[in-house]
């Protein structure tokens, strides 16, 4: 494998990563703490994410407890979940903050869907970047001399196979995501 090729890899993967954790926060009906840990609040007279200030835990399939360590941030995490607009409503019990997930209708699972082909479209879109700065990279090699033309070509179609490969690979991640959804 090329140097080009082997240098290139980290960053389609990178694309496929960053489509794993935004499919993280989309709601499927299922309690997880990625709906809520990157949450902004305000604490500290800063903004931090809720998982720098709380541990998050699963309940059960529909419930989350969030325990932060500062007993004295527990409104402003209520407020910030409230204020995110993720649609759920957070209820201080105690010490702790506990979140009830609301049933998903059919609207709202089209709707996550449709948010979730938004997510693939991004990742395709980074996929294809990577790909062209790639073709730059070896247009750029050929015409310092540093490689020949026949290999330019033959680089040229292993960035092509490769960002097929990805895109693939992300399709199939989004039809596997979007079954969840639509499993009642």
């Amino acid at each position: 494998m090329h140097a080009i090729l082997t240098q290139k890899r980290p960053d389609f993967q990178a694309a496929i990563d960053h489509l794993y954790k935004e499919f993280g926060a989309l709601r499927t009906g299922r309690a997880t703490p990625a709906l809520v840990e990157d949450i902004a609040v305000s604490a500290y007279d800063s903004k931090m994410e809720i998982k720098g200030l709380a541990s998050i835990q699963s309940q059960d399939s529909k419930t989350l407890i969030i325990d932060p360590w500062d007993k004295g941030l527990i409104r402003n995490i209520e407020k910030g979940i409230r204020d995110a607009g993720v649609g759920l409503s957070p209820v201080v019990d105690g010490t702790v903050i506990r979140i009830v997930m609301p049933p998903m209708t059919e609207e709202n699972r089209i709707r996550m869907v449709k948010i979730m082909k938004e997510f693939i479209e991004e990742a395709k879109i980074r996929v294809r970047g990577v790909r062209e700065d790639s073709r730059d990279l070896i247009n750029k090699m050929e015409k310092e001399k540093e490689i020949s033309e026949d290999e330019k070509f033959k680089l040229i179609d292993e960035i092509d196979k490769l960002t097929k490969e990805f895109t693939n690979e992300i399709e199939g991640v989004g039809e596997r995501k979007e079954e969840e959804i639509m499993t009642v």
